[in-house]
Parts: C-alpha cells; sequence; structure tokens
C-alpha cells in the first residue's frame, strides 16, 4: 500500500498543478475518490450550495469504494484525462 499511496500523491500534485481546464465531472469524480482515500467525510465547504451538492452526490456514488480502490481510481482517472 506504501507504493500505491506513493503514486497517488505524486499523482495529486500532477493534477494540483495542472493548468488546463479540467472538465467538472472528472473534477467531482478526482474529489470524492481524494476525499475517500484519505479518509474525510466532512461536508463540502463550499459558499454555494449547489457545488456542495454535486460534491456530496459525487462522494455518495462512490461512498462504498476501500481507500485502496479510491487511491487507484484517482490515478488511472487522472491519468487518462490529464497526460
Amino acid at each position: 500500500m506504501k507504493k500505491l499511496r506513493i503514486e497517488f500523491e505524486e499523482t495529486v500534485v500532477l493534477v494540483n498543478n495542472f493548468n488546463e481546464p479540467i472538465p467538472a465531472d472528472i473534477l467531482l469524480k478526482l474529489y470524492a475518490y481524494y476525499k475517500i482515500a484519505n479518509s474525510n467525510f466532512d461536508n463540502p465547504g463550499s459558499k454555494t450550495p449547489l457545488i456542495n451538492a454535486f460534491k456530496a452526490n459525487a462522494l455518495f456514488q462512490a461512498k462504498n469504494m476501500s481507500k485502496k480502490k479510491a487511491m487507484q481510481a484517482y490515478i488511472d482517472l487522472a491519468t487518462k484525462e490529464l497526460k
């Protein structure tokens, strides 16, 4: 799992430094995978209720994933969409 965690963290840096617009549906999936991978189930913190609703929905759709699967899904999606 240590190797997966390192690859996940490197991919998070890649996403955070990505300069082109990322489609909203991809961002929402990445958001959900990231939150699950880090066991962070706090309520979304946007000041915009609609954004919070979309984030909560993304989390709900991915709620049954394990941390390990969420990390791998984040890596796979980011690699597919951003490289």
